[in-house]
């Protein structure tokens, strides 16, 4: 960029984007146009140049039309370019969902001492099947009515969904079944803690086209933080469940939770999983304050994202990717997750929750992620519109705290159980989250910018991603 000159002649120049100045070392910038999906290198007359257009103050510094460097702000779609399309994926329409989640217990063999769900604690509940065939009949009316390809059936917990193993086999055969009659396609996906006999092995490689297992790291670790009811330590069992996934080449990812104690640890653990074991992603999370964890120390701080950089080296280096949920570049979204675009999903007790966290009517918060009960005189579903109401306004444009960030449009305002959980469900002011989401997002940038030769980066638009309606 040395070419920019500060006495070119005035031209009207006018931004079509919005542009964020990242400052980096060196006193270079990072431009960054996220809805563009571009980003450039800049140097600190670019940089000022950007925030003069953005104040309206654009005539100087100013540039003659054929500079480089409006030319590349041109090219970048960043002036000159008509108006800025916006991910923004909001309804007002009753939900019509296509896909479900089942909580099928609040049992589990596992006593994790970080479990956000106290999962084990007190007297466990257990889905009834017609229950679980409600729904299943519910999203498959819906798919057949709008036309859709295929529906999409989740088992999921509060609990070890496993352990209900009569209801999870029922339901999914059931489902299977009732898509056939529609003529439709069915995937079916699992959460486990991994703790499966070989039967149970057999029967989930057999039936679900997907699987997300936790798993954190190193065996003496994953034996600290995940041990049995019993008190016995589980990585024994994970880890055969995870050679039997690989042999079958069985599609799954590995959950990793990390607690503040075992963040030196983490570059290890990644380590382990990448020479061992063939998932397509491990995501790794920093500990919730909640439930069993609600003790812990928190692990939301610059170690983490120093440990987090050096695990995704490990990772690279075995061809295998980590991420961690706010920090999602490629995607462009108003929503951090569906639980704020009509997630249907139904308790053991058979009501409607949009949230994984809050899957029981007895957890906190359940009155804000609770929005519907089964209809007694019909075989579809009652929804609170003013819950659904309340949960589709926390879209990132609605947060004056998310306004001036760089990351909003692909973090989505981060997830809402969480900053509730934090804040008390006071006014969203930001979190440790937050700088973890911004620093990782940055870092994603900057791949992409040396990716496409080390100076700019600029894809081509693609279409918004898409919440379950």
């Amino acid at each position: 960029m040395s070419t920019l000159r500060p006495d070119a002649i005035d031209v009207p120049l006018v931004l079509s984007a919005e542009v964020f100045d990242i400052p980096l070392e060196d006193s270079k910038h990072i431009i960054y146009a996220p809805l563009r999906r571009a980003a450039f290198i800049g140097n600190p007359y670019v940089a000022e140049f950007i925030r003069r257009l953005q104040s309206g103050k654009g005539q100087w510094p100013s540039e003659p039309e054929g500079s480089s460097m409006v030319k590349l702000l041109q090219a970048l779609q960043i002036i000159g370019a008509g108006p800025e399309p916006r991910p923004l994926n909001n309804f007002s329409s009753l939900p019509q969902p296509t896909s479900l989640t089942l909580f099928l217990t609040t049992a589990c063999n596992l006593r994790c001492h970080y479990c956000y769900a106290s999962a084990g604690n007190g007297k466990a509940k257990f889905m009834r099947m017609e229950i679980a065939k409600r729904g299943i009949d519910f999203v498959a009316a819906n798919a057949a009515r709008k036309g859709a390809r295929c529906i999409e059936l989740t088992f999921h917990g509060g609990g070890e969904p496993t352990l209900h193993w009569s209801v999870l086999t029922e339901s999914l055969l059931y489902a299977r079944r009732k898509a056939a009659d529609l003529a439709l396609q069915m995937q079916a996906t699992l959460a486990t803690n991994g703790v499966l006999p070989d039967k149970k092995i057999d029967w989930v490689l057999a039936n679900f086209s997907g699987v997300n297992i936790s798993c954190d790291g190193l065996p003496s670790i994953h034996d600290q933080c995940r041990p049995t009811a019993s008190g016995q330590g589980s990585s024994g069992q994970v880890l055969h469940t995870l050679r039997r996934f690989d042999e079958a080449g069985l599609n799954y990812g590995i959950r990793l939770t990390l607690l503040a104690k075992h963040i030196p640890s983490l570059p290890d653990s990644v380590e382990f999983l990448c020479s061992n074991f063939s998932p397509n992603s491990i995501q790794i999370e920093p500990v919730y304050l909640l439930g069993r964890g609600s003790g812990e120390r928190t692990a939301e701080t610059d170690e983490f994202i120093e440990a987090f950089r050096i695990a995704q080296w490990n990772a690279a280096a075995h061809g295998r990717k980590i991420i961690f949920s706010g920090a999602r570049v490629g995607s462009l979204t108003n929503h951090f997750c569906s639980a704020t675009q009509g997630n249907f999903c139904l308790s053991a007790d058979g009501n409607v929750t949009a949230c994984h966290e809050a899957f029981s009517e007895e957890s906190p918060q359940a009155d804000v992620f609770f929005y519907g009960r089964p209809e007694p005189n019909s075989q579809g579903y009652f929804f609170d519109q003013q819950v659904l109401d309340h949960l589709r306004d926390q879209a990132v444009e609605n947060r004056a705290h998310c306004s001036g960030c760089f990351a909003k449009w692909s973090c989505g305002g981060d997830c809402y159980y969480k900053w509730r959980a934090g804040s008390g469900g006071g006014e969203f002011n930001g979190s440790a989250r937050c700088h973890i989401i911004r620093e990782l997002t940055k870092d994603q940038i900057l791949e992409r910018i040396e990716a496409s030769g080390g100076m700019i980066w600029h894809d081509p638009p693609t279409p918004p991603m898409q919440d379950q309606a």
